[in-house]
């Protein structure tokens, strides 16, 4: 309960991996945020973390007092448990989701859901699992040890200290994992049917061999890319149906509420943040289960010994009494005021009328597009081509804007675009005098070359919908135009830093674009 008196931005950045660990001098984590708000900041990084906001801020301050108020009456552990249980109806209310339709599993990160998808996977297919994850090189780093039930960092959200890439006890024993990468070796992105079969064959070779799958699947990638088609996994669920279980990384949530739904009643499970397109602080985590499968997991009553390190009793719905009952009382402060913070911008989000929704992604879209092609030092990447599906709603369209950074016929390299990056956010002492700090997406590899060619991103966000909004057209629209205007900026301020980094020359890349 002690713990609940600290300071509102120390508790943010606790109960979780090293990601969130504050730099003493700079005040920032290593993507640039800070866990209190810096409205000062040009923020157009959702694709990675977004510091918190004021609305956010102010909703995490009052859960705590809440919270307190609540421990009086009925004791730190109830009111906690109850709390948690509050944000799972909250969650499934705003994605339009009811209980029969989903079941809500909390974590610190996306990354800590991967561990929690293993485990029910390997709940429901049996302990020998192959794990076969779609765009592996669009996912996040921590991937290719989740994927084998190993640890992903130093130390686990609830502070036990472990060995990166080491097996999680219980965990990892009989899963082998096979990666799939969305671009080939020299930065090409493989095409729709070309991506399709080589998923197709990773899951009948792995049937063939008598193992079971989890498939994780993209949706979407740090492009924004989704992979396989749904027409594939309709042919893998049709003809494997007792061997594979699909499990849906969408941790940028770019989908439509509608297909969000139907992934569930496909019986998949699928992997939300609160903290990438809806803009909550980094990092907050959960696993989206089909209700159809709660009976099923809630009689789980294997739990691997490690995997308790990760989780604790109120993560598991409280309809899931004999599971959850498995996992250790504990009250992650941290993870749950994110979640707080989270809700409050999925909710100011949702409450935003439909039309404006969609006018709002695309006005910033058609701006973001036109701005890139005006640099000379900015190539756009082309976006992925999909079938036109009502299911994706607003999110059909682009909201992650990737470029390259060229001089001549040449590309900046990755370790390159990441000094461009941190002198962008202000974080390396040598940005541009002046200038405003600019956070955008990290820089993304572009191939497999050992020193490959990368993009940077910039890319559209709830928040910047939900604070443009206004009932006034006209304040709106003169809102928008703010925020487009602020990313006019960020490009210029990354022109101005091209022009004089001198330190940073641009190397000679094989590949194309």
């Amino acid at each position: 309960m002690a713990e609940l008196f600290a300071p509102l931005d120390l508790l943010l950045a606790a109960g979780g991996d090293s990601r969130l660990a504050i730099n003493p001098a700079s005040g920032l984590n290593e993507y640039g945020c800070q866990p209190s708000p810096c409205p000062e900041t040009l923020s157009f990084s959702s694709s990675t973390a977004t510091s918190i906001s004021e609305r956010a801020f102010d909703r995490a301050q009052a859960a705590r007092e809440g919270l307190m108020r609540s421990a009086i009456d009925v004791g730190i552990d109830a009111a906690f448990d109850e709390r948690i249980e509050e944000l799972r109806d909250e969650l499934r209310f705003f994605l339009g989701l009811t209980p029969a339709i989903a079941d809500v599993v909390f974590s610190p990160s996306g990354t800590d859901s991967q561990l929690q998808a293993l485990f029910l996977a390997r709940a429901l297919l049996g302990p020998e699992l192959v794990t076969v994850v779609v765009a592996s090189d669009q996912t996040g780093s921590g991937t290719v040890n989740t994927a084998r039930g190993c640890h992903f960092s130093a130390a686990t959200a609830n502070g036990s200290q472990v060995q990166k890439g080491e097996p999680i006890a219980g965990l990892a024993q009989a899963v082998t994992s096979v990666a799939l990468p969305l671009f080939g070796e020299t930065g090409q992105a493989r095409c729709h049917t070309a991506s399709d079969l080589m998923v197709i064959d990773a899951v009948e070779r792995a049937v063939a061999r008598g193992g079971k799958v989890l498939l994780q699947v993209m949706d979407a990638s740090k492009f924004g890319w989704r992979a396989p088609s749904d027409e594939c996994l309709d042919t893998i669920t049709a003809r494997w149906p007792d061997d594979v279980q699909i499990v849906v990384d969408a941790c940028q949530m770019r989908l439509g509420r509608a297909r969000l739904k139907r992934y569930l009643e496909r019986g998949y499970l699928v992997i939300v943040t609160g903290s990438k397109f809806f803009t909550g602080p980094p990092f907050s985590g959960a696993v989206l289960v089909p209700g159809s499968l709660a009976h099923r997991l809630d009689g789980t009553s294997a739990i691997p010994p490690g995997l308790l390190e990760y989780s604790s009793r109120s993560d598991w719905p409280q309809n899931w009494p004999s599971l959850r009952s498995r996992f250790p009382v504990r009250t992650n402060f941290g993870q749950w005021l994110r979640w707080e913070a989270a809700i409050e911008e999925i909710g100011a989000y949702y409450r935003v009328p439909d039309q404006f929704r969609q006018t709002a992604l695309a006005t910033f879209g058609r701006a973001v597009e036109d701005l890139i092609a005006a640099s000379p030092s900015l190539d756009l990447l082309p976006w992925q081509e999909r079938p036109r599906d009502d299911a994706d709603e607003e999110l059909a369209q682009r909201t992650i804007f990737s470029f390259v950074v060229r001089q001549g016929g040449r590309m900046r390299s990755l370790e390159q675009c990441r000094a461009l990056y941190r002198r962008l956010a202000g974080n390396s002492g040598r940005s541009t005098p002046g200038a405003q700090p600019c956070l955008i997406g990290q820089p993304v590899a572009l191939g497999r070359d050992p020193q490959p060619a990368a993009a940077l991103r910039i890319s559209a966000s709830a928040r910047l919908v939900s604070q443009a909004w206004s009932p006034n057209i006209d304040v709106a629209h003169r809102n928008l135009q703010r925020i487009i205007d602020d990313a006019g900026a960020a490009i210029k301020n990354l022109e101005a830093l091209l022009a004089g980094a001198d330190d940073i020359k641009p190397v000679e890349v094989t590949q194309g674009s």
